[in-house]
């Protein structure tokens, strides 16, 4: 039924109960996971799920944060990484001006070389902007024209950004801040998105949707945020579940795959 396009399952907070919580989403209707990586250490540990887990793929690449880490050597790692048969993405990479944990030209630099890569292996990315908006969104419209798709991940903007991404082809990824009484600007962005264009996140442990809002998230938390999109767009919850996977699937999965991979669900 869901497609969670982004989680951090590879975070110390589901050790002692990690495969338990796994080995219950598809009860509660998850039918695909995909794992983002934030560094090296995650997108290995994603990989590792991913492997284990019939349900679970990967994304791989190192986040702004820690940009200050990376290197040619880490970078040619993340390339033979994204070659396994079950990474989908590059990502999550981008930009974030709020923590500024990494030198702001630092992670410069190393979101546009791992927005290389993925175009040179023709991967979609995750995309993470924080307090990086406009220069964010400028970078990614250049990348589209020369090919590039993705998601940009966790959005809480407006509609006239959200719009800029959908027209570059990109996909807006929304999670439980959807559910929060004060988002304004996000729901108003969903009001303008085409159905077409987004999918749905958890950003798992983190940003719990209400009712659960400051609990330990996980993608079990996927219909909280399909209840309020639905009544956002006037459509049933079922509705959303099945664009939505449809939309990641068509981003994230080689196409002739899909048919296959619908008749298991």
């Amino acid at each position: 039924m869901y497609f969670e396009s982004h989680a951090h399952y590879d975070d110390g907070r589901y050790d002692a109960d990690r495969d338990a919580l796994l080995m219950s989403m598809h009860k509660s209707g998850v039918d695909f996971i995909v794992n983002a990586g934030a560094d090296m250490r995650s997108s290995a540990y994603g990989l590792k799920l991913a492997e284990t887990y019939p349900f679970m793929y990967a994304a791989v690449g190192v986040h702004p944060h820690d940009a200050r880490e990376l290197t040619e050597d880490k970078l040619a790692r993340i390339k033979t990484m994204a070659a396994h048969a079950k990474a989908v993405a590059i990502g999550e990479v981008g930009l974030d001006f709020h923590y500024d944990r990494s030198p702001r030209d630092v992670q410069r630099y190393w979101f546009t070389r791992q927005l290389d890569l993925a175009l040179e292996l023709g991967m979609p990315v995750i995309i993470h902007s924080r307090e990086a908006a406009r220069e964010c969104c400028d970078v990614i419209i250049k990348y589209a024209l020369r090919g590039l798709r993705g998601v940009i991940h966790c959005y809480s903007g407006g509609a006239e950004m959200a719009m800029e991404y959908v027209k570059s082809g990109f996909y807006v990824g929304i999670g439980g801040v959807l559910t929060f009484p004060n988002a304004r600007q996000l729901i108003s962005a969903a009001e303008a998105l085409p159905m077409e264009r987004i999918l749905l996140e958890t950003d798992c442990p983190y940003l719990s949707p209400a009712p659960n809002r400051g609990e330990r998230n996980d993608s079990k938390n996927l219909r909280y945020i399909a209840e309020r999109l639905a009544a956002i767009k006037c459509i049933k919850t079922e509705d959303v579940a099945a664009i939505t996977k449809k939309n990641a699937m068509e981003l994230f999965f080689n196409q002739k795959n899909i048919a296959k991979l619908l008749q298991k669900c």
